[in-house]
């Protein structure tokens, strides 16, 4: 080799720092390790959701709420699935030892698509008095499984927003 040639540069060995992004995984294994506390309020807030988006979409049928469309086919899921990333979402504001991103809106979004993706078409008055009768289930109903799909989708980004902020810098439980 010629002594004048340039030498390569070297790579400092030293341990490997892991990635500082946090990982999906490990973001939603946080949701593993909540306290009972949490996961009880995940799952209150998540009946709760079924309860009130069902009785005032009439999807459960009652007295005071009614409906003029049958429910469809999807609808079910959706308000399953809204409701289930509802209660997470819910349950990451009960104050814990980590420190979580800031609240944003697009829970509320979130949920206010889904909302209005299960509804009826035709007893949304918004639709109603925009559209008409016919202007609604022509117009509104077909978007409506893409609202759900919108909500499901905030919800969703919502939710991993919260919990990456939760292990992204883990605060010491008080004493350790």
């Amino acid at each position: 080799m010629d002594a004048s040639a340039p030498s390569l540069p070297t790579i400092p060995q030293g341990p490997v720092r892991p990635s500082s992004r946090p990982s999906a995984a490990r973001a939603w294994g946080a949701v593993v390790s909540w306290p009972r506390r949490r996961r009880v309020v995940s799952l209150l807030a998540a009946v709760a959701t079924v309860v009130l988006m069902g009785v005032s979409t009439a999807m459960i049928p009652n007295p005071v709420f009614g409906r003029a469309v049958p429910t469809t086919w999807w609808a079910w899921p959706a308000l399953l699935v809204t409701a289930v990333l509802g209660g997470l979402l819910s349950a990451t504001y009960v104050r814990g030892d980590a420190v979580a991103e800031p609240a944003s809106r697009a829970g509320l979004a979130g949920g206010l698509l889904s909302y209005l993706a299960v509804g009826c078409p035709v007893c949304n008055k918004l639709a109603l008095l925009a559209l008409g009768y016919t202007g609604a289930l022509t117009w509104f109903a077909p978007v409506q499984p893409l609202l759900a799909v919108g909500g499901v989708a905030l919800l969703a980004w919502a939710l991993h927003v919260r919990l990456k902020g939760e292990i992204a810098c883990p605060v010491p439980a008080p004493g350790s």
